[in-house]
């Protein structure tokens, strides 16, 4: 069963977070933006609230919260209904696919992985950005995991994780870009966007079909 409760019950707070963390959610589109295509049929995969795909120019997405989907629906993204475990699309049928603060949520990723394999052209990319668990943010997320509404069901990854997942699944050819570098509360502008990972708490990795 999807983890939807959270956001069905507290649609407001989750929209509150990008506007108390401007500086933040600035820098990480610009992460994504770096690893992004420029061109090509897209689909963001766990929606929301659209917040990641309106700015970043993809106007479909898939999302299983009711609440979510009228507010991205409200920021012209078509939004069609489902979980990522489940994706209903043809094979081989998008140039590239994102999933953006999503996978803690998913309840089975390698499936996840699968079936954003299944739906992307040869060549097409899967780009997902996430708190990395192993950084300075991961770890406070997670010794206050249960304090928060929609961390407290949420399950957080490694990149390592991630990416010997992607390699299972089919996926090759990794790129990564990281930003995040202070805890929330010391960030005073936008932050830098730097390759690889390790450094940054924010993580994008671009993986290839």
């Amino acid at each position: 069963m999807a983890r939807i409760e959270p956001f069905e019950k507290h649609p407001l707070q989750y929209e509150q977070w990008f506007d108390r963390h401007q500086f933040a959610y600035e820098s990480e589109l610009q992460a994504i933006r770096k690893l992004l295509p420029q061109r090509g049929d897209g689909l963001e995969i766990g929606v929301g609230s659209g917040r990641f795909a309106s700015p970043l120019g993809i106007k479909l997405g898939l999302e299983p919260s009711r609440k979510m989907m009228e507010i991205a629906q409200g920021r012209g993204i078509e939004v069609i209904g489902g979980v990522g475990e489940s994706l209903p699309f043809r094979n081989s049928q998008f140039d590239f696919a994102t999933m953006v603060t999503t996978i803690c949520f998913l309840d089975n990723v390698e499936v996840a992985f699968n079936e954003a394999y299944r739906i992307l052209k040869p060549g097409g990319c899967l780009i997902i950005g996430f708190i990395d668990k192993d950084s300075s943010i991961g770890q406070l997320y997670q010794r206050h995991k249960d304090e928060n509404v929609f961390y407290r069901v949420a399950t957080f990854y490694s990149v390592d994780e991630v990416v010997s997942r992607l390699k299972k699944a089919g996926f090759k050819s990794f790129n990564f870009t990281q930003t995040i570098f202070h805890n929330l509360a010391e960030i005073k502008g936008i932050e830098p966007v730097r390759e690889g990972y390790g450094e940054g708490s924010f993580v994008v990795v671009k993986a290839v079909k």
